[in-house]
């Protein structure tokens, strides 16, 4: 008890003292306006974070897709990783998964109405993608121009 009490005083802590946002008006957010959006934030992260499942939601939204045309579509993935991220966004509301009995048995994925949510996130993700990776390129560039100390000492 006494640890989560610490870890809770020191959470507070930290957003009281370096967790300002930047972009807001009027008065600063108390600890706990803080501490509530480091949660959302870290909700959302968990649900669409790692390194597949917004490839896999943006794979999906060109309509039904079986499992081996998305581990097609999507290179270096494995069936185990695949199979275990298509579970987490059935989980988590994002994509249905349907089961025909034909002969033979057939599953497809879809994404559900409530996947259009993202649509917004994954915009403002490849937007601000594009600027950094420009932005990277950029000082790259810099730096091959710029001299280095070794240079000017040779």
């Amino acid at each position: 008890m006494i640890v989560i009490y610490k870890r809770l005083v020191i959470t507070f802590w930290l957003a009281k003292n370096y967790m300002a946002f930047t972009h807001h008006n009027g008065e600063r957010p108390s600890p706990a306006q803080c501490y509530n959006k480091l949660n959302a934030a870290g909700d959302a992260l968990y649900v669409i974070g790692g390194k597949w499942r917004l490839r896999i939601i943006i794979a999906l939204s060109e309509g039904h897709k079986r499992f081996n045309e998305i581990q097609r579509a999507m290179n270096g993935i494995s069936a185990r990783v695949l199979s275990n991220e298509l579970k987490e966004l059935e989980i988590n509301g994002f994509v249905t998964r349907k089961v025909y009995t034909d002969f033979p048995v057939s599953i497809e994925y879809e994404l559900t109405p409530y996947s259009d949510t993202l649509s917004p996130v994954i915009e403002s993700l490849i937007n601000w993608g594009e600027m950094h990776r420009e932005r990277i390129m950029h000082s790259e560039k810099t730096e091959e121009k710029a001299p280095t100390a070794l240079a000017e000492i040779l």
